[in-house]
């Protein structure tokens, strides 16, 4: 019920809404939603991360590259990377971390 409990969430809401899916002991599950027009700011990822559009689209802009990404398009994340992600549409994504 987590996609559920974001898009709930995202009705209210003024920034990415993030949720953690599964945890183990060496990678970590986490899903974003966004509504359109939203952005996750520049930031990095601890380890190397692969993000994946469930729904939507989002452009994910990494250095001086622009990526953009529809439903079941995935891009990897280099760790220590400073990127940053944005919704073209009201979309939401995976993200795999470890």
């Amino acid at each position: 019920m987590t996609v559920e409990a974001i898009k709930e969430q995202l009705k209210t809401a003024k920034n990415p809404v993030a949720k953690s899916f599964h945890i183990g002991d060496h990678f970590k599950v986490l899903l974003f939603g966004f509504n359109k027009g939203m952005k996750l700011e520049d930031h990095k990822a601890h380890h190397p991360t692969k993000l994946l559009v469930l729904e939507g689209e989002v452009i994910y802009h990494q250095e001086k590259k622009d990526i953009r990404l529809k439903k079941h398009q995935e891009v990897d994340i280099p760790a220590e990377v400073s990127h940053s992600v944005a919704a073209l549409d009201d979309a939401i994504v995976l993200l795999t971390q470890g």
